[in-house]
């Protein structure tokens, strides 16, 4: 095996300019030379369509590769005529008698690697034409969309196993995707009919991207301004609706920027001149619905930004994933509103039938809202999802490992919520319990006594989105968990029963924003030597009671009593009690004087 994996990586200079494979890529390319079927979960960058491409230069016979989109065909066999390496494609853009023509080329030796829709599959007088090839191996890409449980179900992928049995003689067959959650992967494999495959994942984590989110922006004003910041870079504006890829469209236009849209609504005429300026450069952003992008090899797209929720992990993680495709620092950024979700349920409701498939879509969709909501490691939890429980706590990559976020302890928060659902008694979703803990009084409310209860408005100084985020935060740390269903019920985990039982510590996280306050300030000087003379006490690094940026909002805001020193981020309940009484004083101490 040596010496053929040997041969290839020579094809692999010769064609492609590198000296040798990736690891993952030489386990791939070994097992596919070697006869054996192969499903491939690699992520997206990672170089999946060298995998087949090098094994089809060393078969002997036609390589056929089932791809889902003239945009993607088109790109791959641009990119190997331009290597030297003879390819064409056929699907739907074609006549009947160039698809003739080049089949027939192909036979005649013309091409080693043919692209096929997978539409073509069911007729009868394609397959005809095809029975003319020595098809020695069929490479399946984006093998995801065989699943109904995937995010990109295509009925035409199921076509693909009865296809393979057709042939005279059965080929080698791989299968590759960029993410394949365990349940995908098993019926790729069943669906494909791969036998006895070797499944090979070569690991889900994009080191040069970092991931963020945002909540509670104003997503116009954030995208003027990172635009601005980033005028020459390339990059993607994924947005959920048509409408709101032309409203961000205009917007973009008429600041000037040099930008494209991309969405189902538009002749297909538009969508592939747009898509080959931005390929080009010629195009510097990118606006898009979901329908953009699959296949799309540009290396060099710094950034990837949702306007909007996507609908779940395996859409966002490919679509962010079209950022650094060349290995340079690129950035991951989710815009998230509440009113996301309400887009994305309805979205679900037009689109998928079957209650147990809408039942697992609005479930993926609430580990979304998750993931917006988590303080936890972004890439922890995206490589979680996706079956790598390894790795550390902090990556130092992502938004939420940054230093600017703090770690708080939000103990009493999270027991309003939890004592507060408790008392409800009920199946009853977020917006019902926020409504509660703030006192609202709507009709829905009084009618079931909710105004009643001894926890009714008891959070009624936080505004409802802060409450809704609080509990959106406890969700995603499984202190609560939300039932699946179009109208989703919150309900206590263990974690929130240990909480109010053997009175266990919440912590979150709070981003820190700093407040310009000179650095001289006489009361930012008396809190820093308040906090060295407490840490001392305590035998802690003084940081561990407050840090610099809440000494400096201290000394801006004034606090004047308990209530007040609570709007200062980084303060808690806790460290109220705690600390509290000798910073004010000191404040006070100081205005006084």
């Amino acid at each position: 095996m040596g010496a053929i994996l040997a041969q290839a990586e020579e094809l692999l200079q010769k064609y492609y300019g590198y000296p040798r494979f990736r690891p993952g890529q030489a386990r791939v390319i070994s097992s596919i030379l070697q006869g054996e079927d192969t499903l491939a979960i690699m992520p997206t960058g990672a170089g999946k369509s060298i995998c087949f491409q090098i094994p089809a230069l060393l078969f002997d016979g036609v390589t056929l590769v089932i791809s889902p989109l003239i945009s993607l065909m088109k790109d791959q066999v641009d990119t190997l005529q331009d290597l030297g390496i003879p390819a064409s494609f056929i699907n739907s853009s074609l006549s009947p008698g160039e698809v003739e023509r080049r089949i027939q080329q192909t036979a005649k030796g013309a091409y080693q690697i043919l692209y096929i829709a997978p539409e073509r599959l069911g007729a009868a007088a394609f397959l005809e034409m095809i029975r003319e090839l020595r098809v020695a191996f069929l490479a399946i890409d984006e093998a995801h969309c065989v699943s109904q449980w995937g995010h990109d179900f295509r009925p035409s992928y199921r076509r693909i196993a009865a296809f393979v049995q057709k042939l005279p003689q059965r080929p080698v067959v791989a299968a590759f995707t960029a993410t394949a959650t365990e349940e995908v992967q098993e019926d790729i494999l069943r669906l494909l009919a791969l036998k006895e495959a070797n499944v090979y994942v070569t690991g889900f984590d994009r080191s040069n991207l970092y991931f963020k989110v945002y909540r509670r922006v104003k997503k116009k004003d954030f995208l003027l301004s990172y635009l601005a910041q980033n005028r020459q870079e390339a990059g993607i504006i994924y947005a959920a609706t048509r409408k709101e890829v032309d409203n961000i469209y205009g917007l973009l236009q008429q600041e000037g920027y040099a930008v494209g849209r991309y969405h189902a609504g538009l002749r297909e005429k538009e969508r592939k001149a747009v898509q080959e300026e931005f390929i080009n450069d010629d195009l510097r952003v990118m606006v898009a619905t979901n329908a953009f992008g699959m296949g799309i090899d540009k290396s060099n797209i710094r950034y990837v930004i949702h306007y909007n929720l996507p609908k779940n992990m395996e859409a966002y993680y490919q679509e962010a994933g079209r950022a650094g495709r060349d290995g340079e620092p690129s950035e991951c950024i989710l815009l998230f509103s509440p009113r996301d979700i309400i887009i994305q349920k309805y979205l679900i409701e037009q689109t998928v039938y079957a209650p147990a498939r809408k039942k697992a879509e609005l479930e993926k969709l609430q580990t979304m809202v998750d993931y917006a909501h988590t303080t936890q490691c972004l890439r922890r939890f995206i490589l979680a999802y996706f079956g790598e429980e390894e790795g550390p706590d902090r990556c130092g990559r992502c938004g939420n490992c940054d230093p600017r976020w703090v770690r708080v302890e939000i103990t009493e928060d999270a027991k309003k919520v939890f004592s507060c659902l408790v008392r409800m008694q009920g199946a009853y979703g977020v917006n019902l319990l926020a409504g509660v803990l703030k006192g609202s009084t709507t009709q829905k409310i009084r009618s079931l006594g909710f105004n009643r209860l001894t926890t009714y408005g008891i959070m009624k100084e936080r505004t409802l989105a802060e409450i809704k985020e609080l509990i959106n935060q406890l969700i995603a740390e499984d202190y609560l968990s939300v039932s699946g269903g179009q109208y989703p019920v919150v309900k206590l985990r263990p974690k929130a029963l240990a909480v109010l039982k053997e009175d266990r510590p919440v912590w979150g996280k709070k981003e820190v924003v700093t407040v310009e306050t000179p650095a001289h300030d006489p009361l930012f000087e008396r809190l820093r030597s308040l906090r060295k003379d407490l840490a001392a006490q305590e035998q802690v690094p003084p940081y561990v009671i407050f840090n610099d940026s809440t000494l400096r909002e201290m000394a801006k805001l004034r606090p004047a009593n308990a209530e007040e020193l609570l709007t200062v981020k980084g303060v808690g309940h806790k460290k109220l009690e705690k600390y509290g009484a000798a910073f004010l004083e000191a404040i006070q101490d100081a205005q006084q004087e």
